[in-house]
């Protein structure tokens, strides 16, 4: 048994041990035999999130203390994020569009079937080679991540879906919670478009489950109040919190640069890989740590007015969509 396997034999007996003693015996309570086999799927998802919960707790929350870039002073700013981490980790989120948006992409998907449009194996392509778990699934990240650059280019570039997006750039103090800081339609758009994708291109729930695992741990640390890069190379291999924090910086991350200000655009777009930002000519590798936000947080309007963007999750949430549709 080599580690992929034994990391998948151990996550199989914690999630069946999870469901046995605790969603089982609370779905039976609740009257809902009926969504055993959908229940089981979603305990796999919270223990990703408890899992994920445990390691900012105990790795990154100590890194955040030991090499901070700014100290925390809106510590209700920092709280509503941990109330968004929450909801997304743990599940609330996902059960979410299970009742919502599942059921279409699992209708879409079985129609194509119907049209003789069977899913496109990538991990077919080199029979021997890609048939193998880790190499396949390495496949798969690459593919998604090259997707998820380009949703996130475009949350950047059509002003209606910044309208929505802004909320994420609006957290003046960045923290390792600071990841799911999303409006909620934001996140269903993102997200339905992944998972259509993943679903046309044969992307197994296991795999799915650990390609957003490994993104949302990757997210989290991106996103920390901490000091730390990875050097000349390392920077151009993974994202790192300073390349990250440019993407957050006020002028930089969200506009075409000096000569756009206020510009719709930006930099450092890359969720996992900053090679499509390099590939795609929209990496920046500036030293330093800038102040993060948006420019109108900071810059007065014509009228000496600053955008608001909300303090707790339902104002925040309220103002998004009063953005989208022109109202503030």
């Amino acid at each position: 048994m080599n580690f992929l396997q034994w990391l998948d034999h151990l996550f199989d007996d914690a999630q069946q041990q999870l469901f046995e003693q605790l969603v089982q015996p609370l779905l039976f309570a609740l009257g809902g035999g009926n969504w055993l086999e959908d229940a089981y799927s979603a305990t796999g998802w919270l223990l990703v999130g408890l899992v994920q919960l445990a390691l900012m707790l105990l790795v990154l929350a100590p890194l955040q203390r030991w090499r901070p870039v700014e100290p925390v002073t809106d510590h209700q700013a920092v709280r509503t994020d941990i109330l968004y981490t929450l909801i997304h980790r743990l599940g609330l989120f996902r059960l979410a569009l299970f009742f919502t948006l599942d059921p279409l992409t699992d209708a879409l998907q079985g129609w194509l079937h119907v049209q003789g449009q069977s899913a496109w194996q990538l991990d077919a392509l080199w029979p021997g080679v890609t048939d193998l778990p880790w190499v396949s699934l390495l496949l798969y990240l690459l593919l998604l991540d090259l997707l998820q650059y380009g949703v996130h280019r475009a949350q950047h570039r059509w002003d209606w879906w910044w309208q929505l997006h802004a909320l994420h750039h609006s957290q003046r103090q960045m923290t390792m919670w600071t990841d799911n800081r999303n409006h909620l339609l934001d996140d269903l758009l993102g997200h339905l478009i992944i998972v259509i994708v993943a679903q046309c291109i044969g992307v197994a729930p296991g795999q799915f489950v650990a390609i957003v695992a490994i993104a949302q741990l990757s997210e989290s640390l991106q996103h920390a109040n901490l000091r730390l890069h990875f050097g000349p190379w390392g920077e151009r291999l993974w994202v790192s919190p300073r390349f990250h924090r440019l993407h957050h910086a006020i002028g930089l991350g969200h506009e075409s640069g000096p000569a756009g200000q206020q510009v719709l655009g930006g930099h450092n777009f890359g969720v996992l890989l900053p090679w499509w930002d390099m590939l795609f000519g929209t990496a920046c590798f500036a030293p330093g740590y800038a102040p993060t936000g948006i420019r109108d947080q900071v810059e007065p309007d014509a009228q000496g007015r600053l955008r608001d963007y909300g303090q707790g999750f339902w104002q925040q949430q309220k103002l998004g969509w009063l953005r989208l549709w022109r109202r503030t």
